[in-house]
């Protein structure tokens, strides 16, 4: 019997496309959780959010966190729900800014 694709999410896709835009810093948990030492390694280094986290938990797993202006967020969450982020928002273009119509008197 064929095995059916699973389909993916536009949305999803659209955010991974934007995230591929921020910074990313790859780090080691060693002893801390994973999401310990992300918040470590942001207080210590001082980064500015918008920023990407990439955990190495063990060999076989890696974590990914989003800092962002409201705190860490997982990865996979900002990337379904990128609009909800101010700082990932993708700046418009000029054309866009013309009058869509004018109101008749």
């Amino acid at each position: 019997m064929a095995r059916r694709r699973k389909r993916k999410s536009r949305r999803r896709l659209e955010g991974r496309r934007i995230l591929e835009l921020v910074p990313q810093y790859s780090i080691e948990s060693g002893e801390d959780k994973p999401v310990t030492a992300a918040r470590k390694f942001i207080q210590s280094e001082g980064i500015a959010p918008p920023a990407l986290l990439l955990v190495k938990r063990n060999e076989h797993t890696t974590d990914r966190y989003f800092w962002a202006e409201k705190g860490l967020f997982g990865a996979q969450y900002v990337e379904e729900n990128h609009f909800l982020f101010p700082s990932l928002r993708v700046p418009e273009d000029e054309e866009v800014d013309t009058p869509l119509a004018v109101s008749a008197r």
